[in-house]
């Protein structure tokens, strides 16, 4: 036996940091059924939306001349871009929220559901570092949900309609393809960043219950309240403060003079949100006593 700085016995050969490596967990992740089930849908959704228009009638044509006052889905059929920015608007407040709150808040809740939480901690494993294997892998294949579906749909948009510029929705302005294409990146990791409060409290209501069904509820939950909340206007500026509000801040992003401010309040209020989420389920957790 082995005794550490800190008068804790080990066993020989023991060491804390090599407990549940990171390929491990993210093996075991995409195992998982609901894996692959979530990304097949999300990678289905851009075609099922191109079949979608393709059937529809009355929508403008790729190259068509259209005048403002149009809205994003009159645009979706412009170009590959256009339509890729449709699909996100439609899925980035509902669609997506379900997918990155199903990979945070299952990852605990999972293993306690399954009863294998307590033998992972009896390996033995950190709690803290426990936790951080878990939620760096949740993390990452949320990214990877939200990133998935707007590429896949710029992919079909282009094979489908075509690669145009970019028609913005209301004013009708074109925007080059080559210049909109990073504006585009931007968006998508705009849309990542303001994902990361489902994902917080996602994690965190999965350290709290046994039950993965509740955490994702939980988190889901919340947004369609911080929604209803948005549209009571007597709230005035308190509405800011909503995880959500700036949600939709990356439409300016596309303008040919884009704005900025919208989405630098996103991110403050989002990672803000973030922090205090992880840090209460990091604390919580360390008390927490593990029967399942």
């Amino acid at each position: 036996m082995n005794r550490t700085n800190t008068g804790t016995v080990t066993a020989p050969g023991y060491s804390p940091g090599r407990t549940l490596p990171l390929s491990v967990e993210i093996v075991r992740q995409f195992r998982r059924r609901r894996t692959m089930v979530m990304f097949g849908l999300l990678l289905a959704l851009p075609w099922v939306l191109v079949v979608a228009f393709q059937l529809g009638a009355g929508q403008p044509q790729p190259g068509q001349a259209v005048g403002s006052g149009l809205r994003m889905s009159d645009l979706a059929t412009a170009s590959g871009l256009n339509f890729a920015a449709f699909a996100l608007s439609v899925s980035a407040s509902f669609l997506l929220v379900v997918a990155v709150a199903l990979f945070c808040g299952d990852t605990v809740a999972g293993e306690a559901t399954w009863s294998s939480l307590r033998y992972l901690l009896a390996a033995p494993v950190p709690r803290d570092r426990l936790l951080r294997q878990k939620l760096v892998v949740a993390l990452g294949y949320a990214a990877a949900a939200v990133i998935a579906l707007p590429v896949m749909a710029l992919l079909a948009g282009t094979l489908a309609f075509g690669w145009d510029d970019i028609q913005v929705p209301g004013t009708g302005e074109i925007v080059p393809a080559a210049s909109a294409l990073w504006k585009f990146g931007v968006v998508i990791g705009y849309v990542l960043v303001c994902q990361l409060v489902v994902a917080s409290l996602a994690f965190l209501l999965s350290t709290v219950t046994d039950s993965p069904l509740g955490a994702v509820g939980g988190a889901v939950g919340l947004v369609i309240v911080c929604n209803i909340l948005q549209a009571v206007e007597v709230l005035g500026e308190l509405r800011q403060l909503l995880p959500t509000f700036w949600n939709t801040a990356w439409l300016d992003a596309l303008a040919p003079e884009p704005d900025w401010s919208g989405m630098i309040r996103g991110v403050a209020v989002s990672v803000s949100y973030s922090v205090i989420l992880v840090a209460v389920a990091f604390r919580r957790f360390r008390t927490k006593d593990i029967v399942s």
